[in-house]
C-alpha cells in the first residue's frame, strides 16, 4: 500500500496539560476554551474566509504523546468500566494505527492580526500542544445522523460528583480569577463533576486518596468522598512548558 505524509497546519493550546482530567469527548466541559495557532502558510486569512459563519468545526488532530506506544487491536473503554475489551476500530481509543483523532468543537471566533489568522474555540477534549492536521466546518444536515446506533456510548455522560471547595481552595481561587478570561471555578467544577478517576479507583471508594489535575499553570488537589469531589487546594506551578505528561484521554 502507498504511504502518505501529512504535516501539522497548526497547534492547539488548551487548559489541559496532561491526560488525567481531559473530558473523554468534546462538548462535555463548556467552560473550557482553547485556541488554534496556525503556522505559515496555513495562517493566510484567505484560507478562513467564510468560516466565521459556522458555529462548529471538525478538528483532525494527532495523539502526539502516544509516539512510544504501539497501536492496540483490543482496548478497554472507560464507558464499559475499564474491564470489557472491544476492537480499536469500534472505539475512540487514542492508541490507533496512525494516531489520528477527530473532534467537533464550538467556534467562538476567527481572529486575524498582522495578516495571520488563529481560531478561538470552546469545549475541546484535547491536550495542550496537540498538532492540528485539518479543519472543516460542521454541516448539520450531513454530520448529524438521526436515529444512529451507538452501542456502548448511547447517552451523554452526566455529572457523577457534586463539587465543593474548601476554605483554603477558595482563597487560592480568589487569587487566580483575575488572571484568566475563562471562569476558572466553573472549569474546575465541570472537570471534577465528570469524575476523571479510573473506573477501578471509583470502585475502590478510597476517600482518603488525593488526586491532582493540571489546568493551565495550576494544580488542583482534590479527593472524592462518596458522591462529592472536595477541592483541597489550587496552586500555581512554574516551568510547565515542557512538562506535558500524556496524550488526550482514551475514550
Amino acid at each position: 500500500m502507498n504511504t502518505f505524509e501529512i504535516n501539522p497546519i497548526g497547534i492547539l493550546h488548551s487548559p489541559f496539560k496532561e491526560k488525567f482530567g481531559i473530558p473523554r469527548q468534546a462538548g462535555l466541559i463548556h467552560s473550557a476554551h482553547a485556541h488554534v495557532e496556525f503556522s505559515s502558510p496555513y495562517n493566510d486569512p484567505n484560507a478562513f474566509k467564510g468560516l466565521e459563519n459556522f458555529s462548529h468545526i471538525w478538528l483532525t488532530f494527532g495523539f502526539h504523546k502516544n509516539n512510544a506506544d504501539k497501536w492496540r487491536p483490543l482496548i478497554r473503554p472507560p464507558r464499559l468500566g475499564g474491564n470489557e475489551k472491544i476492537g480499536v476500530f469500534a472505539s475512540r481509543s487514542s492508541f490507533r494505527p496512525n494516531g489520528l483523532g477527530i473532534s467537533v468543537v464550538k467556534l467562538i471566533s476567527v481572529d486575524t492580526q498582522k495578516n495571520k489568522t488563529s481560531l478561538r474555540i470552546a469545549c475541546p477534549d484535547l491536550l495542550d500542544g496537540t498538532p492540528i492536521f485539518d479543519i472543516k466546518p460542521y454541516i448539520e444536515y450531513s454530520d448529524s445522523v438521526k436515529n444512529a446506533q451507538c452501542s456502548f456510548a448511547k447517552d451523554t455522560p452526566v455529572a457523577k460528583l457534586s463539587v465543593k471547595f474548601t476554605s483554603q481552595s477558595l482563597i487560592n481561587l480568589a487569587h487566580l480569577k483575575t488572571e484568566y478570561e475563562e471562569d476558572i471555578e466553573q472549569l474546575i467544577t465541570e472537570t471534577l463533576s465528570l469524575d476523571p478517576r479510573p473506573a477501578y479507583h471509583q470502585a475502590q471508594k478510597n476517600h482518603d486518596r488525593e488526586y491532582g489535575i493540571l489546568l493551565y499553570d495550576f494544580n488542583v488537589r482534590w479527593r472524592a468522598t462518596a458522591d462529592c469531589a472536595e477541592v483541597l487546594s489550587i496552586q500555581k506551578i512554574t516551568g510547565l512548558e515542557n512538562s506535558t505528561l500524556a496524550d488526550s484521554s482514551i475514550r
